[in-house]
């Protein structure tokens, strides 16, 4: 038996056994679901806290077929990925090279995130410039034959001047996909740069805006991913949208409603908290694909505790938690962050995270887990 963990709240006997979740059981039918993967660092390379990220791309690109092998998409290059927290626009557009070769080599399904993280910081820009990193960004996911997602932009909020600059951004842009794209709504609390995005503090009428983006462009917008952390204005939302344009939800606080739906539709999925549950997230889909709703509840419901533990406030640093997971589940042998961002999250917040994933089953060792657990409490002088 595992030996107990000293945690800072008390001793705790970790789960003797994991869910037993395969690779190769299919790809979920009912719901297209997408997991937002994270960046594996490299810890060895000798570098500044401003240089560029060092990544340790094998075990980056090998996480990635790890989600591929349980039936998921892949998120690349998103907000879970560090953009804009560690990982540059350099940095983003070699991770899309070559995470689109490898979904070619393993017919893995991958949407990408473009911006305008290009521009540096200071002066606002001009709606042109802004206008142009998109486009530069849009054309190399083009040229890698992966799905974009047009992400929301720090520099477009310092540009625009109301609305209408979303509106005219937004349509230019989707005038030259040549392709359906995602369009991606992430709120204030996963980036704080993002306030009064769709040129509004006032929800209502950022809503207004951004639905008239999606009313005008129906034929370029494949779906739309709100990361609002409101389960009730995504449901308003989804119920306003064009046929055939999906939701996907970005929701990490109540994912298992929004996407077992209603009477009057459902939401797909495109969730950071897929990292750390993708196994178990596929399972859930595959069995709501038999109609099970209840099954699939039951499944998925007992996670929200830990996603809501993860995505705790300032929400922008759940990608601490999970890489940790990762480390500790042993999809990389370390608990490194490009960034230092490993230092984002208390030691108690990590505790807690562990014993709620060690409680779910999720890691395929368990006594790796609680090994790599009582070594980061001893390093942290936490072991006694």
């Amino acid at each position: 038996m595992t030996a107990v963990v000293p945690l800072p709240r008390g001793p705790y006997t970790p789960r003797a056994t994991p869910l037993d979740l395969p690779p190769g059981a299919g790809t979920p039918s009912s719901r297209t679901v997408f997991s937002a993967a994270h960046v594996v660092a490299d810890p060895y390379a000798d570098i500044a806290p401003d240089d560029p990220a060092a990544v340790d791309w094998e075990s980056t690109l090998a996480f990635r077929r790890h989600l591929w092998s349980h039936g998921l998409g892949v998120a690349e290059a998103m907000d879970t990925a560090q953009r804009g927290m560690g990982l540059d626009w350099a940095g983003a557009a070699e991770l899309i090279r070559r995470s689109a070769a490898e979904a070619k080599a393993v017919g893995g399904r991958i949407a990408c995130g473009v911006g305008t993280d290009q521009l540096p910081e200071g002066p606002a820009p001009t709606l042109a410039e802004v206008t142009a990193a998109y486009e530069e960004q849009l054309a190399l996911a083009e040229e890698h034959g992966v799905q974009p997602i047009l992400m929301a932009s720090r520099a477009l909020v310092r540009a625009a001047r109301g609305p209408e600059d979303y509106l005219a951004t937004y349509a230019h842009l989707l005038r030259q996909a040549s392709e359906p794209v995602i369009l991606h709504w992430l709120g204030p609390m996963f980036d704080p740069a993002l306030e009064g995005y769709w040129g509004s503090t006032d929800l209502d009428e950022a809503t207004d805006t951004f639905l008239k983006v999606i009313a005008e462009h129906p034929d370029k917008v494949d779906g739309i991913k709100i990361s609002l952390l409101d389960a009730a204005r995504e449901i308003d939302v989804r119920r306003r949208l064009p046929g055939g344009v999906r939701c996907y939800t970005g929701d990490d606080f109540n994912y298992p409603e929004l996407i077992a739906g209603d009477e009057r539709g459902f939401s797909h999925a495109l969730l950071g908290i897929f990292d750390p549950l993708g196994p178990l997230a596929a399972h859930a889909v595959r069995v709501l694909d038999t109609g099970d709703a209840a099954g699939f509840r039951a499944l998925l419901d007992p996670t929200v505790e830990l996603s809501r533990h993860l995505f705790q406030r300032p929400t922008r640093f759940y990608k601490t938690g999970v890489v940790f997971l990762a480390w500790l589940a042993g999809h990389q042998d370390h608990f490194t962050m490009v960034g230092g961002l490993q230092s984002a999250r208390s030691l108690p917040h990590l505790a807690t995270a562990y014993e709620l994933a060690d409680g779910l089953g999720l890691f395929p060792d368990p006594d790796l887990a609680a090994h790599r657990m009582r070594a980061l409490l001893a390093v942290h002088g936490g072991a006694r």
